[in-house]
């Protein structure tokens, strides 16, 4: 079991190693290659072969996730029809770690030939993908973890790295937030965590008047089904909420008050636009279970604990 730890850890050791090469080695070519991203028209046209191939997939799904339009095309599949979804507007990022793939070599030519963009990812500076690209990106002649230096190790994590490098440098100059990454991410764990108050709460909301007599309370609030009521005042504006605690406080005599006379002035509000794990938070640290989502002091909706929770918000 020690050699095995200790071989786990020689691979982690050195492809760290690479990963710091890479950093170090970084130039005003990564400047030109992000700037070229920028200046499309059209999309990111993601390549490679074999296990550039896989990190390529990565890149292209990363690029697409954060506001670049990005798709993979897979080279040998551009050589039988495929060259068709690279066209003029759009700028290529092809990857081989020798950079002298032969099923490159069409999609190479087909980015000359019609002045697309090409910024390619390599290992040899002399190779003929990075001597044929508008834009070379080197990677450092880092040794592979295989320890025979045939198995991409080092390589393809350098590859990956950089590739998260420029999504990343587009994303910060984009000014992608989390709200931007929820149009692209609604479903599963993270669509849950980005999804908005506004996304999850309920329109027809339990709402009264300040002078309304606490027999329509009582039964606006039976028959909503959350437990609470809002107050409005004359302008529509949620001026207080009436809870099974203010019901309790109030029980001598409960009948003869109206809705301004029990309930809670100014009640923690949220934001339609807000994320729902936020108001979840919220309801958690106050131990309430429902909020009223506000605009301009007026209430839009309401939200529940059990919407956020039958969301996948926790």
């Amino acid at each position: 079991m020690a050699d095995y730890i200790e071989t786990a850890r020689r691979v982690i050791e050195t492809e760290a190693l690479g990963l710091a090469q890479l950093a170090q080695g970084l130039g005003s070519d990564f400047d030109r290659a992000v700037e070229l991203i920028l200046a499309a028209k059209g999309r990111v046209i993601v390549s490679g072969m074999g296990k550039s191939g896989h990190i390529g997939r990565k890149l292209a799904a990363t690029l697409a996730s954060t506001g670049t339009p990005a798709q993979f095309v897979h080279p040998a599949e551009a050589s039988h029809g495929d060259l068709g979804m690279v066209t003029q507007g759009d700028v290529a990022v092809v990857l081989s770690n020798s950079g002298e793939t032969p099923e490159l070599a069409d999609l190479i030519a087909h980015t000359r030939r019609f002045s697309i963009p090409l910024i390619g990812v390599a290992s040899r500076p002399e190779s003929t993908l990075l001597r044929q690209a508008d834009v070379a990106l080197v990677l450092p002649a880092a040794a592979e973890a295989c320890g025979t230096g045939i198995v991409p190790t080092t390589s393809t994590t350098m590859t990956l790295a950089l590739g998260d490098a420029l999504a990343v440098a587009l994303m910060e100059h984009r000014q992608f937030t989390p709200e931007h990454f929820r149009t692209f991410h609604p479903g599963g764990k993270l669509g849950a965590r980005l999804a908005k108050v506004g996304d999850l709460m309920h329109a027809d909301m339990p709402l009264v008047s300040e002078d309304a007599a606490m027999a329509d309370v009582l039964l606006v609030m039976s028959q909503k089904g959350f437990g609470v009521a809002g107050v409005t005042d004359a302008g529509g504006r949620l001026s207080g909420i009436v809870t099974d605690g203010d019901l309790r406080r109030h029980m001598d005599g409960l009948l003869s008050h109206n809705a301004a006379e029990v309930m809670t002035r100014a009640p923690r509000t949220i934001a339609p636009s807000a994320l729902a794990e936020a108001a979840l938070a919220e309801m958690q640290a106050r131990k309430i279970t429902c909020l009223f989502a506000v605009e301009a002091g007026r209430p839009a909706g309401i939200v529940h604990i059990h919407d956020c929770l039958r969301a996948g918000i926790v």
